[in-house]
């Protein structure tokens, strides 16, 4: 159970191990009010080592990024933007206050002991920021996306009402798969859309597309706020479908051009 809750949601160890500990403290406390009888079902349950990169994961590329961007309501469009354009893990984008951001930069809070990281703004993402404050009454603080009580959005919320909605929609009526029940055809996704990979496909994408630029493994490393330059290259860094045509395309030209084919 433990190993199947880390490949789908993407999660480390560390996680993973805090995980076992509260369920354990559940059991045990269960023991204590006499609900349950016999051994804590917590005791030798191991946590599987190099949980990450089993499954197969996703790189968001840009083509998929701009097919969201253009069908995505607000403020989904926006929470999209940040987390592909800056890199940000969700929870990071949840924690967002408008005093972290500046036209240049957002300021995350990584954690207690690490401090503040700041993330460098592509003008491209500024000005969607930008444009997306001011249909928000132009706030000096308070979180990035809101919530309706004040309270910071929870993303996965969002995801479930908005994203999944907007991107699963029926090829013949364009209607979202939960709408469709009563509909007098049976429903087929529309293929045009772009398919939702999870959140951290953004920040795949971001790496991949950035080292398809060129851009040194170490920046990468740097930009996503990795420990070490060995994540980034093993976790994150994607081939993308238009690099292997593009790399076999060259060998093909290699390989005619010298005296094996004739």
């Amino acid at each position: 159970m433990i190993a199947e809750i880390a490949r789908q949601n993407d999660l480390s160890r560390a996680t993973l191990k805090q995980f076992k500990s509260f369920l354990s403290a559940v059991f045990t406390r269960a023991k204590g009010l006499g609900l349950l009888d016999g051994v804590n079902p917590m005791q030798g349950v191991s946590i599987p080592k190099n949980i990450r990169g089993k499954a197969e994961t996703f790189a968001c590329s840009l083509d998929d990024l701009k097919g969201m961007l253009t069908v995505l309501p607000e403020p989904s469009r926006t929470v999209v933007a940040v987390a592909a354009y800056a890199g940000l893990r969700r929870g990071e984008i949840q924690g967002l206050r408008w005093i972290d951001y500046s036209e240049k930069q957002l300021n995350v809070a990584q954690s207690i002991w690490e401090g503040i990281a700041a993330v460098p703004l592509i003008p491209v993402l500024a000005k969607i920021l930008n444009h997306y404050r001011l249909t928000q009454g132009n706030p000096a603080d308070g979180p990035l996306f809101r919530a309706s009580n004040g309270s910071a959005l929870r993303l996965n919320n969002l995801l479930r009402s908005q994203i999944l909605p907007a991107l699963n929609r029926c090829k013949d009526r364009g209607k979202p798969e939960e709408e469709h029940g009563k509909a007098d055809h049976k429903y087929e996704r529309d293929q045009s859309l772009p398919t939702w990979r999870g959140w951290h496909a953004f920040r795949r994408g971001l790496a991949t597309n950035l080292h398809d630029l060129s851009v040194d493994d170490k920046t990468i490393q740097a930009i996503l706020r990795h420990s070490n330059v060995q994540v980034t290259q093993a976790s994150y860094i994607k081939t993308l479908p238009k690099q292997t045509v593009e790399a076999m395309d060259r060998l093909n030209a290699k390989v005619s051009a010298s005296d094996v084919v004739q």
